[in-house]
């Protein structure tokens, strides 16, 4: 009889590619892969190390499931990704409880996908690693140097998800504008897009997740503006304005750069929905130099906008700098920019309202459907709740006119 093998996976779109490919390859030995934790005679749990919170989720994931062990409700525990990679040897000691621990996989050149997104979306890891090195950030010691899938096999992935004809096709990687460069020393995320493009007729939006600021050029800018399927929506991570606080952080551009970038974009893409992140509380961050940031925050108004408070993470290099910023400051300075983005995000809202826009379905809650606009990506940006007087299905486009506006979402009916 096979073991049925559950998995919890923590943290982002990338960590659910490393799942898929270890399920794959679990799912080729004869495991029986089971959604339910309860069911499972052996439990995965793939953890997130990114930032102290981060940490804290996946250390209680294991706890939780320590105790299911002691229940006799487990044989088996295997604690597998970033935490595994990062503190190994001090969780063996801490926790003999775990019957394996497993680091960081590299690249999928190959290996077989299970998936765990639903079926009318999927997401596309095409690097690994990061070239950026900046002093806030673990990722390099974490996953090491920037490492590009092959071409050759991203476009035979593409492929694939172009025969299931799935709706929504999510390219990602710690930074996708750095595709290419430990192969060809620049960028090549152009070129392979044109190729994602020409390999995929039957996909329906082609979404891009994370490029650098210091390497969106104009022939990205208007590759976005002109392929019809690649979603105008743009997530630009630029993490403070303060050019003391950039330089700090070892972000190669300055925060008029930065201004100028964002004009650049909204000017070659127009309606571009616009995502970034921030950072509160980096170390000797002033009280001048946050204002200076919220400031930013109401005028460039962007669309969509998550905030960070400052995690000091060993290894980095920051985590030596002065002036480290008290947990009590960096909550209260997180909180104000989110009740402003909060404001920003109903009076770009209101936008919609009385126009029509297609939207994908996602699955059917409480009588509405829910889905999204090419303007929100998957878990992350708001939702669309639609109303239908004919029944929809999980992964089709429908055209929707929005009759009510939402702080972070929109309300909709089907129009024909």
């Amino acid at each position: 009889m096979k073991q049925k093998l559950g998995i919890i996976t923590l943290g982002c779109p990338r960590n659910l590619v490393d799942a898929e490919s270890l399920l794959g390859r679990l799912d080729s030995k004869g495991y029986a892969i089971t959604e339910d934790i309860a069911d499972a005679d052996v439990a995965l749990v793939n953890t997130c190390a990114f930032i102290e919170d981060a940490r804290r989720e996946s250390v209680d994931a294991i706890l939780d499931l320590i105790e299911l062990k002691k229940q006799g409700k487990l044989k088996k525990i295997i604690v597998h990704g970033c935490l595994a990679q990062r503190y190994k040897d001090r969780l063996r000691k801490e926790l003999p409880e775990i019957d394996a621990f497993v680091g960081s996989l590299g690249l999928n050149h190959e290996q077989r996908r299970f998936a765990l997104t639903p079926k009318h979306y999927a997401y596309l890891k095409i690097c690994e690693g990061c070239v950026n090195n900046c002093s806030y950030c673990v990722i390099p010691g974490i996953k090491g140097k920037l490492e590009s899938l092959d071409e050759e096999a991203i476009i035979r992935k593409v492929k694939g998800f172009n025969r299931e004809k799935i709706s929504e096709l999510n390219i990602i990687g710690q930074d996708i504008t750095g595709y290419g460069m430990d192969l060809k020393g620049k960028s090549g995320l152009n070129g392979l897009l044109k190729k994602i493009v020409d390999n995929s007729p039957d996909i329906g939006w082609l979404r891009l997740l994370y490029l650098n600021p210091e390497r969106v050029s104009d022939e990205l800018l208007g590759l976005i503006k002109d392929e019809k399927r690649i979603c105008k929506y743009i997530d630009l991570p630029i993490q403070h304005i303060n050019d003391r606080i950039l330089r700090l952080m070892k972000r190669r551009i300055t925060g008029k750069e930065i201004i100028a970038l964002i004009r650049k974009v909204r000017k070659a893409v127009p309606g571009v929905a616009l995502r970034t992140s921030l950072i509160v509380g980096f170390p000797s961050e002033t009280e001048h130099e946050f204002r200076e940031l919220l400031s930013f925050v109401k005028e460039s108004g962007f669309e969509r906008l998550g905030v960070f408070v400052y995690s000091r993470e060993q290894g980095t290099p920051a985590y030596n700098f002065k002036g480290q910023v008290p947990a009590k400051k960096k909550q209260e300075r997180f909180d104000i920019i989110m009740s402003e983005q909060q404001k920003i995000s109903a009076l770009v809202n209101d936008r919609f309202l009385g126009k029509s826009l297609p939207v994908l379905i996602e699955h059917k809650e409480d009588g509405a459907y829910i889905g999204r606009s090419e303007y929100d990506a998957p878990e992350v940006d708001g939702i669309v709740y639609v109303n239908s007087g004919k029944p929809l299905k999980a992964g089709e486009f429908v055209k929707v006119k929005i009759t009510d506006t939402l702080e972070y979402d929109l309300v909709g009916e089907v129009s024909s």
